[in-house]
């Protein structure tokens, strides 16, 4: 089953998929997309995407007022 395209990080990647072009959020990408757009990208490539998602994630909790499990 096919995951939904939710749009949610506004990080956007171009993927081949039914051979068309798209572009989708990092999150919307498959396993294997991700790691083929982060492939061969320099350290301080990956820290900025990780710092974006980061911000991103940070953003939808606070809208959502989300919080995740405490012990």
């Amino acid at each position: 089953m096919e995951k939904p395209i939710r749009n949610l990080d506004t990080c956007y990647f171009r993927a081949k998929r039914d051979g068309k072009w798209e572009s989708l959020c990092f999150t919307d990408l498959t396993e294997e997309e991700q790691k083929e757009v982060t492939s061969g990208k320099s350290a301080e490539w990956l820290q900025s995407l990780c710092l974006y998602l980061a911000d991103r994630v940070r953003a939808i909790g606070d809208e959502f007022d989300i919080i995740g499990e405490t012990e």
